[in-house]
């Protein structure tokens, strides 16, 4: 399979709200405008998010900022590596309201206030300003962004009415701060950060499978990003490997095999000269149900280690998840 690359900037959709075709395709930068995603064409099927993960050598952090239309989605999560505590609060708010995300990425801060919960992500220059409160936890973390750093963009086509824009970034140094019970604990080099930006019109009922992994193997800096299950058959992929920050795309579907009875068993995802396993240290379950919609993860972090066309790669911190969404 050959993906066409994108090296312009594209609108996602048409004048009449339905998708450019001129937008499908992957790209090493977030070239696709996504104004059209506004609330206005289709409502209730616009999707539109910001995922961040960050691994520490003593904690993983979590903050996520989205609006399904009919509500808004928040989450801010804390776990300590070392005792298995996790700390964490969900906001749903119906109907959405106090939640700001830009039309496209980078064009402004993401804003969520709910309740007890408060999330900025705020983009610079060249790095990310992540900050998120709930009671008794809070972090502020710096992302930082080089310039010739590839990211991961992928539009894909599922109908004219149904389409996905996805951004994903990893392999990111984080540095900052998190506080738990007052207790400072630094976020040292050594930190590494992941996005996942969405804006698109989906589906009510889909699974998906998602993988990312970040580290320094042999003085190069490797970002892991696969993907399944809702791009399959559709011509697009998430998946590629990135080596000191230039991306390696693999344009076929992959394999995941991992075990639904016990998600803590290692995971496997092979295809396209990738060969890689996740050994989970700690797995984590959220769900969520409101009237006919319901959504549910189920996603382990842990440490990734394998081959690429050859190449060794081991000690990627990351995470693996499986979902599946009615929304």
């Amino acid at each position: 399979m050959i993906e066409r690359e994108l090296t312009r900037v594209v609108s996602l959709t048409s004048e009449d709200g339905s998708l450019n075709p001129a937008a499908v395709g992957f790209a090493r930068r977030p070239l696709v405008t996504t104004a059209g995603i506004d609330g206005r064409h289709h409502w209730g099927r616009n999707k539109r998010w910001e995922y961040w993960n960050i691994i520490t050598p003593t904690h993983v952090l979590a903050l996520t900022v989205s609006s399904l239309d009919y509500a808004a989605v928040h989450e801010v999560w804390v776990l300590d590596r070392r005792s298995g505590q996790e700390r964490g609060r969900t906001a749903t708010v119906v109907p959405a309201h106090d939640v700001d995300l830009p039309p496209t990425l980078g064009d402004g801060a993401a804003i969520a206030r709910a309740k007890d919960l408060a999330v900025s992500v705020t983009p610079g220059a060249d790095a990310w300003r992540l900050f998120a409160e709930i009671p008794d936890v809070s972090f502020d973390v710096t992302v930082a962004r080089p310039p010739e750093h590839d990211c991961l963009a992928v539009v894909v086509p599922w109908t004219r009415h149904r389409f996905q824009y996805t951004v994903k970034d990893v392999a990111l140094p984080a540095t900052g701060v998190v506080i738990v019970d007052g207790v400072e604990h630094a976020v040292p080099a050594g930190s590494w950060a992941v996005l996942d930006h969405g804006r698109g019109r989906w589906p009510y009922d889909v699974r998906w499978n998602w993988g990312a992994g970040s580290g320094v193997v042999d003085g190069r800096t490797i970002g892991l990003q696969v993907g399944g299950r809702w791009t399959d058959g559709t011509g697009s992929t998430e998946n590629g490997i990135l080596v000191d920050g230039e991306l390696h795309k693999i344009s076929e579907d992959l394999a995941w095999d991992f075990d639904a009875a016990d998600m803590s068993r290692p995971w496997h995802v092979s295809g396209g000269g990738l060969d890689a396993a996740l050994v989970p240290f700690h797995a984590k379950r959220s769900a969520r149900r409101l009237g006919p919609l319901s959504s549910r993860t189920d996603q382990c972090f842990g440490v990734w280690s394998g081959t690429f066309e050859g190449m060794l790669f081991e000690g990627l911190v990351g995470f693996a998840e499986d979902v599946h969404n009615r929304w």
